[in-house]
Protein backbone atom coordinates (compact mmCIF):
# COMPACT_ATOMS: atom_id res chain seq x y z
CA UNK A 1 0.00 0.00 0.00
CA UNK A 2 1.02 3.61 -0.54
CA UNK A 3 1.75 6.15 2.13
CA UNK A 4 -1.51 8.04 1.72
CA UNK A 5 -5.02 7.65 0.38
CA UNK A 6 -3.91 10.14 -2.28
CA UNK A 7 -1.73 7.37 -3.77
CA UNK A 8 -4.80 5.27 -4.59
CA UNK A 9 -5.70 5.57 -8.27
CA UNK A 10 -9.39 5.08 -7.48
CA UNK A 11 -9.24 8.10 -5.15
CA UNK A 12 -7.36 10.16 -7.76
CA UNK A 13 -9.98 9.41 -10.43
CA UNK A 14 -12.81 10.08 -7.96
CA UNK A 15 -11.21 13.40 -6.99
CA UNK A 16 -10.99 14.49 -10.64
CA UNK A 17 -14.64 13.49 -11.04
CA UNK A 18 -15.60 15.43 -7.91
CA UNK A 19 -13.89 18.58 -9.16
CA UNK A 20 -15.70 18.26 -12.50
CA UNK A 21 -19.06 17.80 -10.73
CA UNK A 22 -18.40 21.04 -8.83
CA UNK A 23 -17.53 22.90 -12.04
CA UNK A 24 -20.55 21.59 -13.95
CA UNK A 25 -23.08 22.00 -11.14
CA UNK A 26 -22.00 25.61 -10.57
CA UNK A 27 -23.91 26.36 -13.79
CA UNK A 28 -27.19 24.95 -12.43
CA UNK A 29 -30.00 27.45 -11.84
CA UNK A 30 -29.77 29.41 -8.58
CA UNK A 31 -32.90 27.75 -7.19
CA UNK A 32 -31.02 24.40 -7.30
CA UNK A 33 -28.38 25.66 -4.89
CA UNK A 34 -29.88 23.66 -2.02
CA UNK A 35 -31.47 21.03 -4.24
CA UNK A 36 -29.90 19.03 -7.04
CA UNK A 37 -26.63 20.98 -6.98
CA UNK A 38 -26.12 20.35 -3.29
CA UNK A 39 -27.06 16.67 -3.56
CA UNK A 40 -24.81 16.09 -6.56
CA UNK A 41 -21.73 17.68 -5.00
CA UNK A 42 -22.37 16.01 -1.64
CA UNK A 43 -22.51 12.58 -3.30
CA UNK A 44 -19.34 13.28 -5.32
CA UNK A 45 -17.48 14.34 -2.17
CA UNK A 46 -18.74 11.20 -0.44
CA UNK A 47 -16.95 9.02 -2.99
CA UNK A 48 -13.55 10.51 -2.23
CA UNK A 49 -14.19 10.82 1.50
CA UNK A 50 -15.16 7.17 1.90
CA UNK A 51 -12.15 5.94 -0.07
CA UNK A 52 -9.95 8.09 2.17
CA UNK A 53 -11.64 6.98 5.37
CA UNK A 54 -11.53 3.31 4.40
CA UNK A 55 -7.83 3.58 3.66
CA UNK A 56 -6.91 3.83 7.34
CA UNK A 57 -9.28 1.15 8.58
CA UNK A 58 -7.51 -1.93 9.90
CA UNK A 59 -9.91 -4.75 9.07
CA UNK A 60 -10.84 -5.98 5.63
CA UNK A 61 -14.55 -5.70 6.51
CA UNK A 62 -14.22 -2.04 7.51
CA UNK A 63 -12.21 -1.18 4.41
CA UNK A 64 -14.73 -2.90 2.14
CA UNK A 65 -17.67 -1.29 3.92
CA UNK A 66 -16.34 2.21 3.21
CA UNK A 67 -15.52 1.29 -0.39
CA UNK A 68 -19.06 -0.02 -0.79
CA UNK A 69 -20.43 3.29 0.50
CA UNK A 70 -18.23 5.05 -2.09
CA UNK A 71 -19.69 2.81 -4.80
CA UNK A 72 -23.19 3.70 -3.63
CA UNK A 73 -22.37 7.41 -3.77
CA UNK A 74 -21.04 6.96 -7.32
CA UNK A 75 -24.36 5.41 -8.35
CA UNK A 76 -26.16 8.30 -6.69
CA UNK A 77 -24.08 10.67 -8.84
CA UNK A 78 -25.06 8.75 -11.97
CA UNK A 79 -28.70 9.38 -11.04
CA UNK A 80 -28.09 13.11 -10.57
CA UNK A 81 -26.19 13.30 -13.85
CA UNK A 82 -29.16 11.82 -15.71
CA UNK A 83 -31.54 14.16 -13.95
CA UNK A 84 -29.36 17.20 -14.76
CA UNK A 85 -29.34 16.18 -18.43
CA UNK A 86 -33.08 15.62 -18.61
CA UNK A 87 -33.73 18.95 -16.88
CA UNK A 88 -31.39 20.53 -19.45
CA UNK A 89 -29.02 21.89 -16.82
CA UNK A 90 -26.08 20.31 -18.65
CA UNK A 91 -25.34 19.63 -22.29
CA UNK A 92 -25.28 16.17 -23.81
CA UNK A 93 -21.49 16.48 -24.08
CA UNK A 94 -21.20 17.31 -20.37
CA UNK A 95 -23.48 14.40 -19.55
CA UNK A 96 -21.32 12.04 -21.61
CA UNK A 97 -18.13 13.32 -20.02
CA UNK A 98 -19.56 12.81 -16.52
CA UNK A 99 -20.66 9.29 -17.48
CA UNK A 100 -17.25 8.51 -18.95
CA UNK A 101 -15.53 9.73 -15.80
CA UNK A 102 -17.97 7.84 -13.57
CA UNK A 103 -17.29 4.65 -15.52
CA UNK A 104 -13.57 5.11 -14.92
CA UNK A 105 -14.07 5.75 -11.22
CA UNK A 106 -16.27 2.67 -11.02
CA UNK A 107 -13.69 0.44 -12.68
CA UNK A 108 -10.84 1.61 -10.44
CA UNK A 109 -13.02 1.44 -7.33
CA UNK A 110 -14.13 -2.08 -8.20
CA UNK A 111 -10.52 -3.17 -8.81
CA UNK A 112 -9.38 -1.60 -5.56
CA UNK A 113 -12.19 -3.33 -3.66
CA UNK A 114 -11.30 -6.67 -5.23
CA UNK A 115 -7.66 -6.14 -4.29
CA UNK A 116 -8.65 -5.50 -0.67
CA UNK A 117 -10.96 -8.53 -0.63
CA UNK A 118 -8.26 -10.79 -2.05
CA UNK A 119 -5.37 -9.49 0.10
CA UNK A 120 -4.67 -12.06 2.80
CA UNK A 121 -2.30 -9.65 4.56
CA UNK A 122 -5.25 -7.52 5.71
CA UNK A 123 -6.77 -8.62 9.00
CA UNK A 124 -10.23 -10.07 9.36
CA UNK A 125 -11.64 -8.96 12.70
Amino acid sequence: MGKSFKDIIAWQKAYEYCLYVYRISAKFPDFERFGLRSQFTRAAVSITANIAEGYKKVSRQDKLRFLNIAEGSLEECRNYNLLAKDLEYITLEEFKELEYMANGVGLFLSSYSKGIADNSAIKDL
